[in-house]
């Protein structure tokens, strides 16, 4: 399994947090939930989605030789 460690602002927290509260999940089943797609997209998690993706691309190009 991979683990992921991100850095949100306190805002965007306390929102996942009541949230995951208000679905009777835990921050992480929130943050799940979110991501596969069960509630509109916040802009928050789209941008992270969207970052995580390149990282991932950039890696995998990395790892192809593909960049210098």
């Amino acid at each position: 399994m991979h683990r992921l460690v991100i850095e949100v602002d306190g805002q965007l927290l306390q929102l996942l947090e009541y949230e995951a509260k208000a679905h009777y999940l835990s921050l992480e089943g929130e943050c799940l939930r979110r991501l596969q797609g069960a509630e509109a997209h916040s802009c928050y998690l789209q941008a992270l989605l969207a970052e995580l993706r390149a990282d991932d691309e950039q890696r995998r190009a990395s790892d192809r030789g593909e960049l210098a």
